[in-house]
């Protein structure tokens, strides 16, 4: 993780240069394979992908998700860039329109948050991980004004989905939630992926117990 911070005493002006600064670092980082480099304003954090488990419930419920937003005018993507600010994130899944024209950014670095209906996570193994994907990401989310944000967490307690909305962009939080344990059927509850169904045979079974 990069972090560049400004000091007390700088203006909001250089803050912002700073920050514009480490978005430029992060348009030039050529990562290996594997790897995925998303900025949280003025932080570039760098993690890895590719594990079967990781993967395997994301197809699964790609697959799924996108047959059923068939008509809607959206779908669901993979590891696609999602831009707010002088953020940019790479959620496992999310939802946008399915002319990709209509939801990506001016510079064409990825799609608007402002477009994006829903985005997913599975959290991978690691303390690092876990906070990014149930504290940072959340938070960012949230101030993003995404609608719908899911959790798939094989690491709390045997395994448990939360669904996430009602997000309040100025606070960074999320004002509902649910969440089940794996084998539990939880529904998407608005949006284009309203009634979609997260049940076991997307997530597997509990984990260990």
């Amino acid at each position: 993780m990069f972090t560049a911070s400004a000091s007390g005493t700088s203006s909001t002006f250089r803050a912002s240069r700073l920050r514009e600064a480490v978005r430029q670092v992060w348009q030039t980082l050529d990562l290996p394979e594997g790897s995925r480099v998303e900025l949280f304003g003025a932080t570039i954090e760098v993690s890895t992908i590719g594990h079967p488990d990781h993967a395997r419930p994301l197809n699964c419920l790609c697959r799924a998700m996108d047959g059923y937003l068939v008509g809607t005018g959206y779908a669901a993507y993979m590891a696609m860039t999602v831009v707010h600010g002088r953020s940019a994130w790479i959620p496992d899944v999310c939802v946008a329109p399915r002319e990709p024209e209509e939801a990506l950014t001016e510079d064409g670095l990825g799609f608007a948050a402002s477009a994006v209906k829903l985005v997913v996570e599975v959290v991978s193994p690691g303390h690092e991980n876990q906070q990014r994907d149930r504290m940072r990401k959340r938070r960012a989310y949230a101030g993003a004004g995404i609608p719908v944000y899911v959790l798939m967490d094989d690491h709390d307690q045997h395994g448990t989905v939360t669904v996430l909305t009602s997000p309040s962009p100025g606070e960074g939080t999320y004002a509902a939630e649910t969440r089940v344990p794996y084998g539990t059927e939880v529904e998407i509850p608005e949006g284009p992926a309203k009634g979609f169904a997260i049940t076991e045979e997307i997530t597997g079974p509990r984990q260990g117990g």
